[in-house]
């Protein structure tokens, strides 16, 4: 049996020791270009670094899957198609917010066991909020149950629509036709922190075109056990080794996903 909370003290103790001495105070040669258009910092690396040795210890025999390991190894990401039991790691999701200084950002950190996500970690380090879910108990943020958003009217719903530079072109075109049909808000840069407002209700939905697992394995976890629906564009659940799929669409429940997708992405 795998202690949650000493998971999550874990997580709190790397913030305060990597990744928030770091904020605002990084150096020259700190930010790099790991890609076209992404962006590494040395909080990124040491939160990663610091982070798996922990968890590693924890839950011996365990792996894991980190953004910043698959960068350096992109064979890791052959784990995700067997029964191991795995740590998925965002060491810092928002990276170019946290290079920028801006306090959306997020360490998130899920566990999966034979395919299936078991738990779930997402900290907010500059403001310390911190939701919490394992499979079938909940998802909590300091003591309180989350509740996702009650459905609503499609023009009513507010939420993120993340359908342009990952997108094919045609269903980027789509969406952005059909944004006024919602109430579409901006994106924080950080889908960690649009996890949390999902999965306490802040926002009703949320559509993603870019599937890596560190990026939603955590926070799909925590949505659902706050009550939230989510599928992939073909109507088949998210999962670790699913992030090859077009696109990912949150919702309060199955009408509210079905009536979402209905505006946003059915052809015309």
């Amino acid at each position: 049996m795998l202690d949650i909370q000493k998971v999550a003290d874990a997580i709190s103790e790397v913030a305060e020791q990597e990744a928030l001495p770091r904020f605002r105070n990084l150096k020259a040669g700190d930010i790099q270009e790991k890609a076209a258009g992404e962006l590494v910092t040395a909080a990124d690396i040491a939160v990663e670094k610091a982070l798996s040795a922990r968890l590693l210890d924890l839950l011996p025999g365990s792996l894991v899957v980190g953004e910043e390991g698959v960068h350096a190894d992109p064979a890791l990401m052959g784990h995700l198609d067997s029964e191991e039991t795995l740590w998925i790691i965002d060491p810092i999701d928002g990276t170019r917010n946290f290079a920028r200084g801006r306090e959306a950002f997020a360490i998130m950190v899920a566990l999966v066991s034979r395919r299936e996500s078991r738990a779930a970690w997402i900290l907010e380090p500059a403001s310390g909020r911190f939701g919490v879910a394992e499979a079938g108990s909940g998802a909590w943020m300091a003591g309180q149950r989350l509740q996702a958003a009650r459905p609503d009217r499609p023009q009513a719903m507010s939420g993120s629509l993340h359908a342009s530079s990952y997108a094919p072109r045609e269903l980027g075109r789509r969406v952005d036709r059909r944004r006024g049909r919602v109430r579409a808000v901006k994106s924080l840069g950080c889908a960690g922190a649009e996890y949390l407002r999902l999965a306490e209700g802040a926002m009703h939905f949320s559509l993603f075109t870019r599937l890596m697992p560190w990026d939603h394995v955590p926070g799909t976890l925590l949505h659902r056990e706050a009550g939230g629906f989510s599928r992939c564009f073909d109507r088949q659940p998210y999962r670790a080794d699913r992030y090859r799929e077009l696109g990912l669409l949150m919702a309060p429940d199955t009408p509210s996903w079905d009536a979402l997708f209905d505006v946003l992405l059915a052809e015309d």
